[in-house]
């Protein structure tokens, strides 16, 4: 049996609850796989991409039989987000889940290779941090008034173990980023906790998707687990932390990297 198998019948434990994914456009990607989850719960998702080809995966959503709503822009930009969950407010009038998947992978989207610190511009710093670290903060404070006045939410930070548990050379800005979402996730469950909102964060290791190179499926063959993760198994973590089930989850940070970041000494596993 496959791990989080998608034809295993699946509990409708989300009905009548709204979520936004961000960061969805990819087919293979974190974030769509997170929204399918959602939505086969029976939440209505409102996914957003920097590009049309979310209405693609609004479609396939759709098609399948859910309830999903596209959004496109870059939400780096504090009045996208303030748009995106506006949106939400005024068309449907609640908001339960927030995923903020939103970012880009290590060493960038425009980088050829590791840069080393004395090297990196202040644009490209500059890009990593609002990237990865801005643009969950910036729809975060869009969406925490509309879950507060309710009483009730779930918001989800996409990390890394790079820069959370972990790190390697030549990418400071992603690492700092990501680092910088652990702060942000506990600094937020503090203070919306008392607000029936909880706050966590997952931490993906090596995960196989469409931007996965040659280099980043054999690192993650090299795991303890002995493969790199799916989008599906980080979407199961996130579809806990979510669940109506987890209230008493707040402030932490679940890391899914199949033990890699466990093993201190690698050197005898390799001999």
């Amino acid at each position: 049996m496959a791990i989080h198998d998608l034809s295993l019948p699946v509990a409708r434990d989300l009905e009548g609850q709204v979520a936004i994914v961000t960061g969805s456009g990819s087919p293979v990607g974190i974030g769509f796989a997170v929204a399918t989850d959602l939505a086969r719960r029976g939440a209505l998702v409102v996914i957003g991409s920097t590009t049309d080809r979310i209405h693609d995966r609004v479609a396939e959503l759709v098609a399948d039989g859910h309830e999903a709503l596209g959004f496109i822009g870059d939400l780096v930009d504090p009045q996208v987000s303030v748009r995106l969950v506006g949106l939400v407010g005024d068309r449907i009038g609640r908001l339960d889940i927030l995923v903020n998947n939103a970012g880009m992978t290590a060493l960038g989207e425009e980088a050829t290779g590791p840069v080393a610190i004395d090297d990196l511009t202040d644009a490209a710093w500059r890009r990593g941090i609002d990237r990865n670290l801005t643009s969950a903060f910036n729809t975060s404070r869009a969406a925490v008034p509309l879950m507060r006045a309710s009483g009730y939410g779930r918001i989800v930070h996409l990390g890394s173990v790079s820069g959370m548990t972990m790190a390697f050379t030549g990418d400071v800005a992603y690492h700092s980023a990501k680092a910088g979402i652990g702060g942000l996730t506990r600094s937020m469950a503090l203070e919306l906790a008392p607000h029936g909102v909880t706050v966590n964060a997952v931490a993906p290791g090596w995960i196989a998707t469409a931007g996965s190179d040659a280099a980043e499926l054999a690192a993650g063959e090299a795991t303890p687990v002995g493969r790199p993760g799916t989008p599906t198994e980080v979407a199961a973590v996130v579809g806990m932390l979510v669940s109506p089930a987890a209230a008493y989850v707040c402030g932490q940070v679940i890391v899914v990297d199949g033990g890699n970041s466990l093993e201190e000494n690698r050197a005898l596993r390799a001999s």
